[in-house]
This record gives C-alpha cells, structure tokens and sequence, in this order.
C-alpha cells in the first residue's frame, strides 16, 4: 500500500513515525511485563523428566548446530555479511516463554497438559538459552570485557531490588484487599508507574529497555488476586492495541520489493530455513524419546517453534544499531510472520480440543507412593458436605510418612451482576461480605488441619461461578495442585427418617462434566450416615467394602481401601464377586486384577483388620441380592464406576440404571427408595491419562 501515491503521507507522515515508535515499544514493555506476571518459576521445580528431557536436550542441539555454523560461515561469506548472519541465527534460535505464552493464551490451551508441558520446556529452554545470546549480542557489537561485567553486575542488582523492595510490596497490596475483591485502580496505577520506571532505569544502564518490566512481572505473584486483575485490567489493552504496534512500525521500515544483494538474501533464507527445521527436530526428538505420541510430539514442537513479537523486537533492535540491513530486516519480519501462520495453523489442525486434561502423568491412588503425600481435593456446596468429606479424611489414614494434603473448594453459585471469582483463603486477605457465606465451611476444613499438625495440611478455596463453568475451576485446581482424586458430593440428599429432601440436577450436571474431563481420578460420595437405624450396634471402628468384579475403576476403589485399611479404626472387606457362567475377558486386564488382588490377600494374612471373601455369582439378581447384605453390615461402601457392559453380573442391572454416572452398582446404592443407612463412595480411575 506504500506504493500507492501520497498513501504514507496521509496515514503515516514521517514526522509522526517517532510517536508510532514510542507507543510500540510501550506496548512492548507491558507485554513483557505481562509475560513475567504469567510465568511462575516455581514451575521448573514441579516440571518432571519429560519438561527436563525436552527443555535440556533441544537446547543442547540446537548449540551444537550452531556452533558448527559459525565456523562454517566465515567461508561461505564474504566478511562484511557475517555479523548480519550471526545476527539472524540469534534471532532464530530463540524459544521466548512471552511468545509461547500469549501463543497457548490466544489458542485457549495454556491450562492443558500439552500447555504445561509446553511452558516448563520453554521456561527451562529459555533460561539456559537467554545466557548464551546475550554473550552472542556482546561478541557482535565486541565490547570490552569489563562492558559485560558492568552490565551482568547491573542485571544483579535490578533483579535483587526486584525481589527485596517490589516483592513485598506487592504482597502488602495483596494483603490489603479483601477477599473476593478486585484492587484498587490506585494500586495498578502505582504497578504501572514501577513498570514504565524499570524500563528507564534499564534502557539508561546499557541493558535491553524491557529487562526490567519483565523483571517486575516476575515478582509479581501469580493468580488471584494482583496477578489476575492486572491480566484483566492490561491485557486487552497492550496485547490488542499497544504490542502490535511494533508488527506496524517493523513494516513501515522496510521494502520488500526492492532487492539489492539476491545473493545474500538467498543465503538468508537459507538459514532462516535451517534452522526453522533445526528447531522442529530439536524438540521433537527428545518428545518422541519421553515417549509422547507422534501426534502430541508434533504439536509441542511448533509450539516451541513459534516466533512473535519478541523476534521482532530484537530483529528491528539488530536494524537501528545497523547490525542487518534493510534487506535482511524485511527477509527476517517475513518469515517471523510466515513461521507464526504456519504454527498456529499446525497447531488448531493437530490439537484435540475435548482433551484439554489429557494427562501425562499419573494422578491416581493406585500409583501413588506408599511414602508420598496423598492430595486429595473436597468439594462441597453445603455444610454437610464439608462434615462427610471429613469423615472420609479420617478414613484415610493420614502419617507422618504419608500425609495427606486437602484442598477444600467451596462452590457458590453466581448471582446478580457480580464477576465469577477464585478466591484463595491462604493469602492473608481482608476477609469480605463475599466470602461470608463459605466461612462455616472453610472453618470446618481448618480446624482438621489444626487437630492434626504433620498429618493433614489444609488449603482452602472458594469458587463463585455459574454453575456451567463450576466444572473449570475444579478441573483446573486439581490439576495444578497435582491431586490423586477429587470427591464430588452426590447430589441427593437425606434426613434423619431417610427421606429424600434434596435433588440437585445443577449438581448432577456438574459432577458428570467432571468425570468426562478430570484430569485424575474421581470419586462421588453419596453420604447416608445422617440416618439414623436404632438397630445398629455403634461401633467405634469403620467397616469398610470393597465391592470388586474387575477393571481399572474396581482397582483403584481397591487401591483406595488399602490405604485406609493402614489405619487401626478402619476394617476393611474385600468382596470378590465371581461369575459361575464362562465368561470371555481381556487377558491383561485379568492380569492386573490378579495383582492387585494377590497384593491386597498377602496384606489379608498379615492385618487382622482386613478379610477377603470371594461370592459366586449366577446373575444380576444375584448381584442385586448380595449387594443388599453388604449394606446391612458396613458403614462405607466403595464401588467402581465402570464395568464390562456384556459382564452377566450386571447386564440387567445396566438396562435398568438411572444414573450412568455411578454405574450399575452406584446407581443401585443410590437410589431413592433405597433404605439402608450406608455411605457409598463410586470410583472412576484418572481415564484422560496418554499411556506410554
């Protein structure tokens, strides 16, 4: 459009072209900020092997390919175009977590298990690169050694002002707000004017302008609820307005019609090629050895391949301190833009969307240490789901060796014109008329953590959403606390005379969008001990079941009662049911449930507390019956969710359900007219979980 007569006179006058330059890096300088805000180190200290793996290894080639370049262009280059190629090589080895960041935040994925993975890669990829480019940047403009130990020693001290002044400034200002509230507009005034100041400060000490802000960002602590409002209040702002400008003021400085040197612009291309396949290869290599599925593997690679803003900026820095010419500044914008279609596109046409939990790593009790701490996450909507998850926590047998860590969510529902929030209770916040309603609740979760000091520690949260979203947030909370199994409430419930005076189907809803997308295991509690049965002989210990026909949800519930059986008030009984009729069934499923079962037998001769009994079965019926006797006997119950839909134990049972979700036993334990005073707990094993 530059071509068309008097065009950039009207619409971008050379004497306005200083302001557009001003705004664009402004806009660059928050969205580093940003990036800071969105990065949380502590994320290299929870990433597992295959964040290390991926990060270390792709890092490690693409240096090694580098450093065999360099050699090799000094002959095929004339002198004066080899600055402009190491250049350009600095440029297109980079993996910068902004960019990938705001690539997973634009694609809807950062809070996915490829996301994750993604951004502990970058993060580890970054750290360890970000050195060693900063020392190609000082060999090309040849400072003096004393030059790069001024500006280390300056990059020092930004970063430990940062972290002794501005970190418990921003704790102070989260500490002043009340729970469930937004801060103050002063307060991201004066973050803001922090912000624009450590750009100054860094730009007027030698060092690149947006080090500082991106510093900032990083002290700022992550979440709700100073991390989250800034997001909301800045990134419409600076990511859809401000930080393109740089995209803008990129095009505005070059021609990219008119060639001068086709020679060296053929070689440009070239490189930025090379590399470009460099660093596809370079990740996907270690992904394929961590064992990630191809289709997986290739989505991780182009988004560790993608380039943005941050290439830019560099790219037009590299252009105002003549290190490229115009040429190479036009060949090497392009293909910043061409490399980001390519991603994205790659990555929409690759990338399962309905797997956004799908999970890498285990997150179930089955493979869970025997000397690990057990995560576990409550969820309640009422009272007196805060007061039967308790009793399933004293079930399951908190130590020292093994404690457990709870992460009580309370659910709220919405209402008015009120913002959905997530409020953490553990930041020392001003407490609110907000969160007065969950204050009972929290208080409940609270005192067990205080009865029991080393053995259970306690984490509360409140989410105040619509009920159709109430899924997200507990979804997204176990996986970021890396729970082995969430307890949802059922959504029945009864009185003291066993009437039903409560049916939820807002619940319902909720708990069966929860077992399509957790990303471990599950577990329904459907909580009858509020009935009283005058028959009953009170007994202090828990006799728990465990009804078992086979099957991953079977173990798990099997896994479940092993740990609670360690406790010496926990009796546990293992029913095997077995069918009299032939039945044809997966050989390595019949594998693992004989291991299971020979585990949990050894445990049975050593425990007088644990009993096993196998029951032959001929039908539903059957079924039906012995299930009744159990209830007579025990107070908790635990049962699979899924089982073989052809098994002849349950066929009729299956025709008949009324709840899916709890499968043919659960919904039999469940149902309303159903009068024994028994809690049940119905299993469903971590099922979004890529094997190998």
């Amino acid at each position: 459009m530059g071509k068309i007569s008097k065009f950039s006179e009207i619409v971008f006058p050379a004497e306005d072209e200083i302001f557009l330059d001003i705004l664009s890096k402004v806009g660059y300088v928050f969205f580093m900020f940003l990036a800071g805000v969105h990065m949380d180190i502590s994320t290299i200290t929870r990433s597992g092997k295959k964040a290390w793996t991926i990060g270390l290894v792709s890092v490690a080639i693409t240096m090694i390919v580098v450093t065999g370049f360099n050699s090799v262009l000094y002959n095929i280059l004339h002198q004066y175009h080899v600055p402009a190629a190491k250049a350009i090589v600095g440029i297109q080895i980079l993996t910068p977590f902004a960019v990938v960041a705001s690539l997973l935040i634009d694609l809807k994925i950062v809070n996915s298990e490829i996301g994750r993975l993604a951004l502990a890669c970058t993060l580890i990829s970054d750290l360890i690169t970000s050195p060693f480019t900063a020392w190609m940047r000082f060999a090309y403009a040849d400072m003096d050694k004393s030059v790069s130990v001024k500006t280390t020693t300056t990059s020092i001290i930004i970063i430990l002002a940062a972290i002794l002044v501005l970190r418990p400034l921003f704790m102070w200002i989260i500490k002043q707000t009340p729970e469930g509230q937004a801060v103050r507009g002063f307060y991201i005034v004066l973050v803001s004017l922090s912000v624009l100041l450590s750009a100054v400060v860094s730009d007027s000490i030698g060092l690149q302008y947006h080090f500082g802000p991106f510093i900032v960002g990083l002290t700022v602590p992550s979440g709700p609820p100073l991390g989250s409002t800034l997001a909301e209040k800045l990134e419409t702002l600076i990511s859809g307005l401000f930080a393109p400008l740089i995209i803008s003021t990129c095009g505005l400085k070059f021609d990219i019609l008119k060639v001068y040197d086709a020679e060296f612009l053929q070689i440009v291309w070239i490189i930025i090629f090379v590399f470009s396949v460099v660093k596809f290869i370079s990740v996907i290599l270690p992904a394929l050895m961590c064992k990630l599925p191809i289709r997986d593997a290739t989505v991780l690679s182009a988004i560790m391949s993608s380039q943005g803003i941050v290439e830019l900026a560099l790219c037009q820095n590299y252009f105002m301190n003549q290190a490229i010419d115009r040429e190479t500044f036009a060949s090497v914008t392009s293909s910043v833009l061409l490399v980001d279609i390519v991603t994205s596109l790659t990555i929409r046409l690759l990338y399962d969307y309905s797997r956004k939990y799908t999970g890498y790593q285990k997150r179930d009790i089955q493979d869970l240490a025997s000397n690990s701490e057990f995560r576990i996450l409550l969820c309640t909507h009422r009272q007196d789901d805060a007061l039967a998850a308790i009793k399933l926590l004293h079930m399951s047998n908190p130590t020292r060796g093994s404690p457990i860590g709870v992460y009580a969510l309370h659910l709220e529902k919405l209402v008015g014109k009120a913002a959905p929030v997530l409020i953490n209770h553990e930041l020392g916040q001003k407490s609110s008329s907000l969160g007065f309603r969950s204050t009972k609740v929290i208080d409940i979760f609270r005192f067990q953590g205080d009865l029991h000091p080393g053995f259970i520690s306690v984490q509360c949260f409140t989410s105040v959403s619509l009920p159709q979203f109430m899924q997200e947030d507990i979804c997204s909370l176990a996986f970021d606390k890396v729970t082995s199994i969430l307890i949802l409430p059922f959504h029945r419930k009864w009185n003291h005379q066993g009437r039903l005076i409560h049916d939820s189907k807002v619940i319902r809803t909720i708990n069966c969008s929860v077992l399509d997308m957790a990303p471990c295991s599950v577990g329904i509690l459907i909580d009858r001990k509020k009935m009283s049965n005058p028959s009953r002989v009170p007994s202090v210990l828990h006799r728990v079941a465990v009804l078992f026909l086979g099957g991953n949800d079977d173990r798990e519930a099997l896994a479940y009662g092993l740990r609670m059986a360690k406790s010496p008030g926990v009796h546990l009984s293992v029913v095997r049911l077995i069918s009299r009729e032939d039945v044809v069934e997966d050989e390595w499923e019949k594998v693992l449930d004989a291991e299971s079962l020979r585990a949990f037998k050894l445990r049975s001769s050593q425990q007088d507390n644990v009993a096993f009994k196998e029951e032959m079965v001929n039908d539903e019926s059957d079924t039906a019956l012995l299930v009744h006797q159990v209830a007579e006997v025990f107070d908790l119950i635990m049962v699979g969710r899924r089982h073989r839909g052809d098994s002849p134990l349950l066929s009729g049972l299956i025709r008949w359900t009324e709840l899916p979700e709890l499968g043919p036993l659960g919904d039999m334990l469940a149902a309303a007219d159903f009068q024994k005073p028994v809690s049940v707990l119905v299993v469903q094993q971590q099922m979004n979980k890529i094997k190998g």
